[in-house]
């Protein structure tokens, strides 16, 4: 029994692509078992293949797979198989290239960023409460209720989409990316704003309140290169968080970005006409957006080559004993 995760690969094939869809699977060493349905699959009519391989294998197959068109009229879908037994699938996990813990399956980071920056009721809403967490936080300049607010939200995902969008070359992920954040940041500032407002008019918030030394929170106004540096970091990790297998890091990416305490230092400032801390939380706002999505970037980019360049090292290596013959 291993605890290697794997990956089970169903393919619902159109008659007319299930011979080459079953040469492929034949011809693919890494592929330690395969089941195939004949004419069980009735949209697209045609057969079902169920394929075990290791995860390290995945974006070949489904590059093969695609360039085949199955996914025009067919379906290919992935899932983890977290613990198996199998000797033939522990001879397929060593002979795939590197490792499968830092083997990052492109469709599956792909499609989490799809799902995950989409603008919805649910991400709005979010948005909403943690920008308003941040402004209470900054009134009674709280860093529990700062960190909170981290935690809770929702934006990262939509910043690192931006970087996996550039990478993987995908124009509408970029676009929706870009929409959801915009979006996303300008509602729950205007309504936060509009709370904060009607704090100020029945003097809920004292404008003392809001102007008084907060040596606990002024670092969110306070922009600096540690700011660019901290937003960098957390994006690179945030990353490989994501890509990961088993990645268990996003929490403390959460509560080491100034995104959305920013965003909610903008509206309470606007409300009380505080301009200085409109500039200074806009420059943070900016720059930690920005380090987080060029972080992801060049993140991503680091992992494909290096991805690139482990599978064609393995592959040399596995055909020196048959050109030494």
């Amino acid at each position: 029994m291993l605890d290697v995760p794997m990956l089970s690969v169903r393919v619902s094939s159109p008659s007319e692509l299930s011979h080459a869809v079953e040469a492929l699977f034949v011809a693919d060493p890494h592929v330690s078992s395969l089941t195939i349905l004949r004419g069980a699959s009735v949209q697209p009519k045609g057969d079902v293949f169920i394929a075990d391989i290791p995860r390290e294998r995945a974006n070949p197959l489904v590059d093969s797979l695609r360039a085949l068109g199955v996914h025009h009229s067919g379906t290919i879908s992935l899932n983890p198989v977290e613990t198996w037994i199998s000797k033939t699938g522990l001879s397929a996990e060593e002979l795939a290239p590197g490792q499968s813990a830092d083997a990052v399956v492109w469709a599956e980071v792909t499609e989490r960023a799809y799902d995950e920056s989409q603008l919805t009721w649910t991400y709005i809403s979010f948005m909403i409460l943690a920008t308003l967490l941040a402004a209470i936080a900054i009134v009674t300049d709280s860093m529990i209720l700062v960190i909170g607010a981290m935690v809770l939200g929702p934006e990262f995902v939509p910043i690192a989409a931006l970087g996996l969008a550039m990478v993987r070359k995908r124009p509408q992920l970029l676009k929706q990316a870009l929409r959801t954040l915009v979006i996303g940041f300008a509602i729950s500032i205007s309504l936060v704003m509009l709370l904060a407002l009607l704090c100020n008019v029945t003097h809920l918030v004292d404008f003392n309140d809001a102007t008084s030394p907060r040596p606990g929170t002024d670092f969110i106004y306070h922009a600096n290169w540690w700011s660019l540096v901290v937003a960098v970091i957390a994006g690179a990790a945030g990353v490989l968080s994501l890509t990961a297998s088993k990645g268990n890091g996003l929490v403390g990416v959460f509560i080491s970005v100034t995104t959305i305490p920013a965003s909610g230092n903008i509206a309470l400032a606007l409300a009380y006409g505080i301009w200085n801390q409109v500039l200074g939380s806009s420059i943070q706002l900016i720059l930690n957006i920005t380090g987080m999505a060029l972080a992801g970037w060049l993140t991503l980019l680091l992992q494909q080559r290096i991805w690139k360049r482990v599978t064609q090292v393995k592959v040399q290596r596995t055909q020196l004993p048959q050109a030494d013959l």
